[in-house]
């Protein structure tokens, strides 16, 4: 079974977070910021991944570094629970819409960090949720899972919605990413014999 679980502490926040990648898309969060968590059952949803968070941040101040915390102890994890990656498809894509918003999501678990976010949300928050957390999620995921990863909201007039499209968009581009692929049996997705 791929799973991992990683015990991140600073003087910022404590996380406690187990992933089961072949799981069933079950989330347990407890993480003291709502709408991440909602958030982030769309990636264990989405993407059939099984995920345990228990987060202890300075909320009192704000919610930034519970959430970059938050992506990089989930990068962490994945790194660490995909292993050497032979075998899988490495690659994967989804587009998801809600209504008016459609977002795209392109992964490559190169081992190669890269982020590139084009959302233009049209509010500076979601209830008390800073939207350009968004991408400090994410940013803090790909440093730490190591993959290139394309995140493009296309289109969108409700906040809440652009946000779900971006992380059920990445959920099933995770999921594609992650799948075996039977063709490649015990190999590299690598040309260079190396990820």
């Amino acid at each position: 079974m791929r799973q991992a679980t990683i015990q991140r502490n600073t003087l910022e926040t404590k996380i406690e977070l187990s992933v089961n990648l072949d799981g069933t898309g079950k989330a347990d969060l407890n993480t003291g910021v709502p709408f991440l968590e909602h958030m982030l059952d769309q990636i264990a949803r989405h993407g059939l991944i099984d995920l345990t968070i228990k987060a202890d941040g300075d909320t009192h101040i704000d919610d930034h570094h519970t959430v970059e915390d938050i992506g990089i102890s989930l990068g962490m994890a994945l790194k660490e629970a995909v292993g050497d990656k032979k075998g899988i498809k490495r690659y994967g894509h989804s587009y998801v819409p809600l209504d008016e918003a459609l977002s795209r999501v392109v992964i490559d678990l190169s081992g190669r960090p890269g982020l590139v976010f084009k959302a233009d949300f049209t509010r500076a928050s979601i209830g008390g949720f800073d939207t350009e957390l968004v991408a400090e999620f994410f940013q803090g995921f790909t440093n730490h899972a190591q993959a290139t990863l394309h995140i493009d909201c296309l289109r969108g007039k409700n906040a809440h919605h652009q946000a779900e499209t971006i992380f059920k968009a990445f959920g099933r581009a995770l999921r594609m990413a992650l799948e075996a692929d039977e063709r490649m049996a015990d190999q590299l997705p690598s040309t260079k014999g190396a990820l």
